[in-house]
């Protein structure tokens, strides 16, 4: 598998576990030190304690995807780092399932963990992405800073 350009993908487009794999290949020349991966996981708990039964993601996709290309490179640059990435996946998902990954990779650990935090902490924040948390009892809430 090539890995895909980091960005907003459809639930079923990628497969976050193939891609794990595939960044692994792609760093594993010898010019890589440490590589980091962070997953975003729909969890039981949302906002103010109750109880998510689903999670739903949707985004303006061309702006999230600049957005998250740009988050790439610039922690990229700014960390010294060989890789970074991010993928969001969009769609309804279910407690437990993946959503996102983030990955960052280069010589020193110190470095790479560092990296990989500025890059989620800014897709955070920066991409057009919303997030609708659905409880188990039928209600719903769009939460910001999916």
């Amino acid at each position: 598998m090539s890995i895909p350009k980091p960005g907003v993908y459809q639930k079923g487009e990628i497969n976050l576990q193939q891609l794990f794999s595939s960044v692994l290949g792609e760093v594993s020349d010898g010019s890589c030190g440490a590589a980091a991966f962070f997953v975003g996981i729909v969890k039981r708990r949302g906002r103010g304690d109750v109880e998510v039964g689903n999670l739903f993601m949707e985004s303006y996709q061309e702006h999230a995807n600049r957005a998250l290309e740009r988050i790439c490179s610039e922690v990229k640059a700014e960390y010294g780092l060989v890789f970074v990435g991010v993928w969001h996946l969009l769609g309804m998902f279910d407690l437990g399932e993946a959503v996102v990954m983030a990955a960052a990779a280069g010589e020193r650990r110190e470095e790479v963990f560092n990296g990989l935090r500025k890059a989620v902490e800014r897709y955070k924040r920066e991409p057009a992405l919303f997030k609708k948390e659905v409880y188990v009892d039928g209600s719903e809430t769009w939460i910001e800073g999916a």
